[in-house]
């Protein structure tokens, strides 16, 4: 029983952790951030996560309302186009793939085939590591929205009802 707690409790622990760590991804700039207006760092930090042109909209957003903060758009730019030097990766688009996030089109076009290729790749081993555990599982047809099975119950000896 104590085995059992610990487990779960771990469990916890990290999904809580997870979560903690995917909103500090998303977190506004602070105010000092917004004032001190290393715009390029700030661009290279976004681009180096893989985010797309329009996240600049949320810097705006934040640091509009802090007295002597201007959001450069230049300076931004060229940094996240840095940053995406190191986002757009091969190695980067596996990892993606296998871990079952989307591709999200922010790399410039030069490398894109080798990059979709190696996502690709990632996104096949996903799929058929998930498949695997769904049919390996205790109910193969898994969950959907109304129940077991894959009309939305679960019975070995169903039969239609009788009107």
């Amino acid at each position: 029983m104590t085995l059992m707690r610990i487990t779960l409790a771990g469990s916890l622990l990290s999904a809580t952790l997870g979560l903690l760590s995917g909103c500090a991804t998303t977190q506004a700039l602070t105010p000092e951030q917004c004032q001190a207006g290393n715009w390029t760092e700030i661009g290279y930090a976004d681009g180096a996560v893989g985010r797309s042109g329009a996240y600049f909209a949320n810097h705006v957003e934040s640091c509009t309302p802090i007295p002597g903060s201007t959001p450069n758009r230049v300076l931004w730019e060229q940094g996240r186009q840095q940053g995406l030097k190191e986002f757009c990766t091969e190695l980067n688009a596996y990892k993606l793939g296998r871990e079952g996030y989307a591709w999200q089109p922010v790399c410039p076009l030069e490398d894109i085939e080798k990059l979709e290729d190696a996502y690709n790749q990632g996104r096949y081993y996903y799929l058929r590591q998930r498949d695997l555990d769904r049919l390996s599982g205790p109910y193969p047809w898994q969950y959907n929205r109304h129940g077991y099975g894959p009309y939305g119950w679960y019975s070995p000896f169903w039969r239609p009802p009788v009107w």
